[in-house]
C-alpha cells in the first residue's frame, strides 16, 4: 500500500511540473495557476448598486396654519410619534369664537323672519283663494318670503364658515409618523396663507424606498417585480429584502456616470429604524439558472471580441473558444465549448505557451 501511494505522487508531481513548464517557459519565473475542472453549480446573476434611503411624495407632509393668531397650546415636540388626527397645536380663537356666536344670532333673526314671512304667504293665499286680496299683495308676500327663505340659507352658511374657522385653530396631524421639525413655540403669533411658513413637519417611515442607482450598462436586465436586498452602514451584517417597483426614465448623471433610479419597495423592519438619507448597498437578484455547467469568472478569457479558457493538454496549453451565458459574482456559465470535468487553467499564462485548439 505504501509503494502504491508513493507512485500516485511521484505522477502526480510530475504532471503538475510539466504544466507548471509549460506556463514558465525559459528565464521566466513561475506564475501561480490553479487547475480546476469544470462542474454544474446554480448560477444566480445580481446587479450591484449604490442608493439612498428616500421618502416617497406624501410621506412627508409640512403643516401650516389655517388661520393666524397666538399659539396657545404647542402638544408635540421633535421626535414624537403622532397618528393621523392627533392635536398638535391650539391657536388662540376669541375673535373667532366672537364671531361664531354673531353668526348664530343671525340665524336665529333670520330663522324667525323666515316663520313670519310663511305664515304671512300662507294667509294670504287663502285670502287670494277667496278673492277678498289683490294680487299685487300676494306677489309682495311671496317676495318677502323668497327672501327671508334666502337670508336664512346665508345665515346658516355664515355659521358654517365661523364653526369651520374655530376648528381650523386646532392643528391635527394629516398623517401619522414622526415629527421632524417644530418651527414654532408656545406664545408665539402665526400667520396663515399660502406664503407662510409652515410649522411643523411629520415624516411617515413606514414609507420609506431605496432609490437604486443601476448603472446603463446593467438597467437592461432590471425589471419590475425582481427582487432586491440592501444595506446600510448603520445595522452591518444585515440584509432587508424588498422588490423593483419603478424604473425612472430620466437619467441621474453621477461623477459622469450615467445611472438610472430603480425603486425598490420594501416592508419596515420591526428591530430597527432606517432613516431618510442613509447610504444603501443593493444587490438585485437576476433570473437563476440551476445546475448548468459553469466555471470560474477568473478563468474566462477573450481576444479579438472572442471569448475563451486556457485548457492542459499533456504538455502544453490550447485555447478553447467557449459560449457564454449567465454570470453572477463568481462564476460563469458555459453554454458551448467545454464538458463536464474537462480541466480549464485560471491565473496568468505566457502568451507565447499558449497554442490554438
Amino acid at each position: 500500500m505504501k509503494k502504491a501511494a508513493l507512485v500516485i505522487i511521484v505522477v502526480g508531481t510530475a504532471a503538475t511540473l510539466v504544466v507548471r513548464a509549460a506556463i514558465q517557459g525559459k528565464g521566466s519565473s513561475a506564475r501561480e495557476v490553479e487547475r480546476i475542472r469544470v462542474a454544474r453549480a446554480d448560477i444566480g446573476a445580481v446587479v450591484k448598486a449604490s442608493g439612498v434611503v428616500k421618502l416617497p411624495l406624501g410621506a412627508e407632509v409640512r403643516v401650516g396654519a389655517q388661520v393666524p393668531g397666538l399659539v396657545k397650546r404647542l402638544r408635540v415636540g421633535i421626535g414624537d410619534v403622532v397618528v393621523e388626527g392627533q392635536p398638535l397645536a391650539e391657536i388662540e380663537v376669541v375673535d373667532l369664537e366672537a364671531r361664531r356666536a354673531q353668526a348664530q344670532a343671525a340665524l336665529r333673526s333670520a330663522l324667525a323672519d323666515l316663520t313670519f314671512a310663511t305664515a304671512d304667504l300662507a294667509r294670504k293665499r287663502h285670502l287670494a283663494q277667496d278673492r277678498v286680496l289683490a294680487a299685487s299683495e300676494l306677489e309682495v308676500a311671496e317676495r318677502a318670503f323668497d327672501l327671508a327663505e334666502a337670508a336664512a340659507a346665508e345665515a346658516r352658511a355664515n355659521l358654517a364658515y365661523a364653526r369651520t374657522r374655530v376648528g381650523q385653530a386646532r392643528i391635527v396631524a394629516p398623517i401619522g409618523g414622526v415629527v421632524a421639525q417644530v418651527a414654532i413655540r408656545q406664545g408665539e403669533t402665526v400667520t396663515a396663507g399660502p406664503t407662510a411658513t409652515s410649522l411643523l413637519t411629520i415624516m411617515d417611515h413606514e414609507k420609506l424606498e431605496v432609490w437604486a442607482y443601476v448603472d446603463e450598462t446593467d438597467i437592461g436586465r432590471v425589471q419590475l417585480g425582481q427582487q432586491a436586498r440592501f444595506s446600510v452602514d448603520a445595522y452591518p451584517g444585515q440584509e432587508f429584502q424588498g422588490r423593483i417597483v419603478a424604473i425612472y426614465p430620466k437619467p441621474e448623471i453621477r461623477d459622469n456616470v450615467v445611472n438610472y433610479v430603480a425603486v425598490v419597495r420594501f416592508s419596515p423592519p420591526r428591530q430597527q429604524t432606517l432613516r431618510p438619507e442613509m447610504t444603501a448597498s443593493i444587490r438585485i437578484a437576476l433570473a437563476a439558472r440551476e445546475q448548468v455547467l459553469a466555471v470560474p469568472r477568473r478563468a474566462i478569457r477573450r481576444v479579438n471580441g472572442r471569448t475563451f479558457v486556457l485548457c492542459p493538454r499533456a504538455d502544453k496549453i490550447v485555447r478553447r473558444f467557449v459560449t457564454t451565458g449567465s454570470r453572477d459574482e463568481t462564476s460563469w456559465e458555459i453554454l458551448a465549448g467545454l464538458h463536464e470535468g474537462e480541466p480549464v487553467l485560471v491565473g496568468e499564462v505566457a502568451p507565447d505557451r499558449i497554442t490554438d485548439d
